[in-house]
C-alpha cells in the first residue's frame, strides 16, 4: 500500500484541500453540542441570562450584592450603574424608563449603563464572587465541592436564578430575552451546520476526483507495463489475473481511497476533538468513554485477526473463477462438441462455491460487528443518562451539559464505528494493492540497451542465428540447442519439424518475444540486443500462429500496420492475401464489421486478413508462424504464388508442418528435439535428412514427391 502513495503526488494540492476541509467540518460538528448546551442551560433554563451582570436591579438588591465587595470593586460597580430615581427623573424620561422597567413605578432601580465587553467581563467576575460568597454562606464553606468547575457551575445557576427573580420583580420581558438568545445561538448553529455540509460536499467531490484519477493512472500504468512485458513476464500472470488486477483490484483501492478521505481521516479528527471537548467539559464521566473505547478496540481487533487472512484468499479465488469462466467461454464450441457441459458446470460450481464460502465467512463476521458496536453505544448512552441524572439532581451538572456530553460521546463512538467500516475494507484493499504492485514492480526481462545502435542501411532483412540456445525460465534443460543458419533477403527460409521440436519458439526469438539464453541473433549484421525493440520490430511483419483480429472493420484491421494506407492499397493487400472474397461478399466492403478476436470470421478468413495486415506494413522480414494451416490447398498455393511476387526483395521465414507449403523454398531448416538435423532444399533433404523424409512421406504420395 505504501508504494501506491507515490502515485498520489499529482493530486497533492487536492489532498491538502481535503484535509483542511475535513478539519473545518470537524470543528463545525464539534461546536454544535456546545451551542446546544448553551440553548438548554442558558436559553431555556436560564431564560437567556448569559452572565452574572444584572441589566437592572432594585436598590435593595444592589446594596445586598455590593455589601461584601471591596471598596475598589464597589467603586467599579458604581461607575457602571446609573440610579433611576423617580423623584428626580423628568416626566419624559420616567415615561420611557417605566415602559422598559415597570418596577420603577414602585421603587428606584439601578440600570447598567455600559455595553463594553471588557467592562461587562470585569463586572461578571465581581458579581460571581459576591454570589459565591452568598452560596458559601448559605451552604457553609465546607459544603462547597473542591472541583472549581462544579463550583463555577453552581454559581452560574445561582446567578441565573437570582437574576430571573430580580427581572420578574422589575417587570423586564424575560420571554423576549430568552427568545432573542435562542434565535441568536440557533442561527449560529444553522450557520455552522451549513458550513459543515458545504465542507462535506466539497470533500466528497475532491475525494471522488482524486480516487478516480488514481484509478485511471494505475490502469494506464498497468496497461503500459503489460505492453512492455515479454512472453517471460506474461507467463507469470494469467490473462484472467491481469484483467482482475486492472479492474477489480484497482476498484478496491479506489473505494478504499474514497473511504479514507471521507471517513478514516475525518474520524480521528472528530474523535480526538470529542475527547478534548469531553475532558474540558463540566460533566465528569470520562471513564464511561474510556470503557467504551476499550470495548470497541477489542471487538475490532478480534475481527481483524479473524477476517484478514480470508481477504488474502478471496482475491485468488476471484482469479480462479475468472480463469474458469474465460476457459469455458473461449472453448464453448469444444465443450458442446464433446458433450462435457455437465463436467464444466461442476468445475465452475466448485470454483464458485469456494469463493462463496469465503465471502459468506467474511460477511458473517462483518455483519456481527455493527450490532455489537450499536449495543456498546446503547449501553454507553444508558450509563451516561443514569450517572448524569444523579449529577443533575445534585446540582453539579446542568441538563444541557449532560446532553452535550452525550453528543460528544456519540461523536467519539461514531468515529470508531466509521474507522471500523474502513478496517473491514482495508485488508482486501491492501491485498489488491499488493497485486497491483506485483505487476508494476515486475521489470521486463527484455529491455532496450542504454546506448542503442542503428541498423546498417547497406543490408536489409538478413537474419542470422549464431550458436543460439534457449531455455524457458525454470526449465532444467535447453529447448533449442546450437542453432546456426542464415535467412537472406529475397529468399524464403522454411522451418519444419515435428510437434514440440521448437519451431515457434525459434521464430519468436527474432522479434525478441523471448531472449536467447546463449548465442546471438543478428539482423542486418547487428545483434538484436543492441538495437531498440521498436527499431527491430519495425523491420518485421509478423503473422502469429494463433491469429488475432481486433474489433472494428476489415479496413481498420488491415490498416493496423499502416494507418496511412489508402483504400486502393488495402484492396491490393487483400487481393495478394486471397482475401478479396471476404470483402466482396459483404455489401459494406472494407467497412464490414469484425468482431472481437474475429469471432465472426472463419479460421482461414482470419489468417488471410492477418497476412494482408502484415503486407500493409511492407516490412523487410516476413515471419509466417504456421499461418497457412487453416487454408485449403488451392488457396494455399495461390497465396504462396502471390506472396512470392510481393516479397521478392524481403526475407521470408515460414514455420509450417505442411511439406507442400515449403517444397519450393530456397532454404529449409529441419528441427528435431530442439536441434537442427538438416538444412537445404527439398530434393537435397529428401536424400540427406531422415527426419524430413519421414515427414514428407507421411504427407505426400510418391508421385507428389517426385514432382
Amino acid at each position: 500500500m505504501k508504494k501506491l502513495i507515490k502515485h498520489l503526488k499529482p493530486f497533492i494540492w487536492s489532498i491538502v484541500a481535503i484535509f483542511a476541509l475535513l478539519f473545518g467540518q470537524a470543528m463545525t460538528d464539534l461546536a454544535l453540542p456546545g451551542y446546544m448546551a448553551d440553548i438548554v442551560n442558558t436559553g431555556i433554563q436560564g431564560h437567556g441570562i448569559e452572565n452574572a451582570v444584572p441589566e437592572a436591579m432594585r436598590v435593595g438588591t444592589y446594596n445586598k450584592l455590593t455589601t461584601a465587595l471591596s471598596e475598589s470593586d464597589k467603586a467599579e460597580v458604581a461607575g457602571y450603574y446609573l440610579l433611576l430615581d423617580k423623584q428626580t427623573l423628568s416626566e419624559s424620561d420616567y415615561t420611557t424608563y417605566v415602559q422598559e422597567y415597570p418596577g420603577l413605578a414602585s421603587e428606584n432601580i439601578y440600570i447598567l449603563n455600559t455595553g463594553d465587553n471588557a467592562a461587562i467581563a470585569s463586572l461578571d467576575a465581581i458579581f460571581r464572587q459576591a454570589i459565591m460568597a452568598a452560596v458559601a454562606q448559605q451552604q457553609g464553606a465546607g459544603a462547597l465541592p473542591e472541583d472549581e468547575a462544579i463550583v463555577a457551575n453552581m454559581v452560574r445557576q445561582a446567578a441565573q436564578a437570582m437574576l430571573t427573580l430580580e427581572y420578574e420583580a422589575i417587570g423586564i420581558d424575560l420571554t423576549g430575552i430568552q427568545s432573542m438568545y435562542i434565535l441568536r445561538v440557533g442561527g449560529i448553529m444553522l450557520l455552522f451546520t451549513l458550513l459543515g455540509a458545504i465542507a462535506s460536499v466539497v470533500v466528497g467531490f475532491l475525494s471522488a476526483r482524486v480516487a478516480s484519477g488514481l484509478a485511471r493512472n494505475l490502469r494506464k500504468q498497468i496497461f503500459v507495463r503489460v505492453e512492455d512485458f515479454s512472453n517471460t513476464e506474461l507467463d507469470k500472470f494469467s490473462t484472467a489475473s491481469l484483467i482482475t488486477r486492472s479492474t477489480n483490484d484497482i476498484t478496491q483501492v479506489q473505494m478504499l481511497l474514497v473511504m479514507l478521505f471521507r471517513i478514516a481521516f475525518y474520524a480521528p479528527i472528530l474523535g480526538v476533538g470529542g475527547v478534548i471537548k469531553v475532558i474540558g467539559g463540566e460533566a465528569s464521566m470520562s471513564w464511561i468513554i474510556a470503557a467504551a473505547v476499550m470495548a470497541m478496540l477489542t471487538l475490532i481487533g478480534v475481527l481483524l485477526i479473524v477476517a484478514v487472512p480470508k481477504f488474502k484468499i478471496i482475491q485468488k479465488l476471484i482469479d480462479k473463477v475468472n480463469l474458469v469462466t474465460r476457459q469455458i467461454l473461449s472453448g464453448i464450441m469444444v465443450i458442446r462438441a464433446f458433450n462435457t457441459q455437465r463436467y464444466e458446470e461442476q468445475k465452475f460450481d466448485e470454483a464458485n462455491k469456494d469463493l462463496t464460502k469465503v465471502q459468506l465467512f467474511i460477511t458473517r463476521a462483518i455483519v456481527l460487528l455493527m450490532p455489537a458496536l450499536n449495543l456498546i453505544m446503547s449501553i454507553v448512552m444508558i450509563t451516561i443518562v443514569w450517572v448524569g441524572a444523579h449529577q443533575v439532581d445534585a446540582g453539579t451538572v446542568q441538563v444541557g451539559d449532560m446532553m452535550a456530553f452525550m453528543q460528544y460521546t456519540m461523536q467519539i463512538i461514531m468515529a470508531f464505528m466509521m474507522v471500523s467500516m474502513v478496517f473491514v475494507m482495508l485488508p482486501r484493499a491492501i491485498v489488491s494493492a499488493q497485486r497491483i504492485n506485483e505487476v508494476l514492480d515486475t521489470e521486463p526481462v527484455i529491455i532496450d540497451p542504454k546506448s542503442p545502435v542503428k541498423f546498417n542501411g547497406d543490408i536489409k532483412g538478413q537474419v542470422e542465428f549464431k550458436d543460439v540456445s534457449f531455455r524457458y525460465p525454470g526449465a532444467e534443460e535447453d529447448l533449442l540447442k546450437n542453432i546456426n543458419f542464415t535467412a537472406k533477403p529475397g529468399q524464403t527460409t522454411a522451418i519444419i519439424g515435428s510437434t514440440g521440436s521448437g519451431k515457434s519458439t525459434l521464430i519468436n526469438l527474432i522479434p525478441r518475444f523471448y531472449d536467447v539464453t546463449d548465442g546471438n541473433i543478428l539482423v542486418d549484421g547487428i545483434n538484436i540486443r543492441e538495437v531498440t525493440q521498436h527499431d527491430l520490430r519495425e523491420k518485421i511483419g509478423y503473422i502469429a500462429q494463433k491469429t488475432l483480429l481486433f474489433s472494428g472493420t476489415i479496413a481498420s484491421n488491415i490498416r493496423y500496420a499502416n494507418e496511412n494506407a489508402t483504400d486502393k492499397e488495402l484492396e491490393d493487400f487483400a487481393k495478394t492475401a486471397q482475401a478479396t472474397d471476404i470483402i466482396k461478399e459483404n455489401e459494406l466492403g472494407l467497412e464490414a464489421p469484425v468482431s472481437q478476436g474475429g469471432s465472426n470470421l472463419s479460421g482461414g478468413q482470419k489468417q488471410r486478413l492477418s497476412i494482408a495486415r502484415a503486407l500493409a506494413k511492407k516490412p523487410e522480414i516476413f515471419i509466417f508462424d504456421d499461418s497457412f494451416s487453416s487454408l485449403d490447398y488451392t488457396t494455399d498455393a495461390a497465396l504462396r504464388k502471390a506472396l512470392r511476387r510481393e516479397t521478392n526483395n524481403a526475407t521470408v521465414l515460414i514455420v509450417t508442418q505442411r511439406i507442400s507449403t515449403i517444397m519450393n523454398s530456397d532454404q529449409i531448416v529441419v528441427l528435431d528435439k530442439g536441434e537442427i538435423v538438416g538444412t537445404g532444399r527439398h530434393k537435397e533433404l529428401m536424400e540427406t535428412c531422415e527426419v524430413y523424409r519421414e515427414i514428407a512421406q507421411s504427407q505426400l504420395t510418391e508421385e507428389e514427391l517426385a514432382r
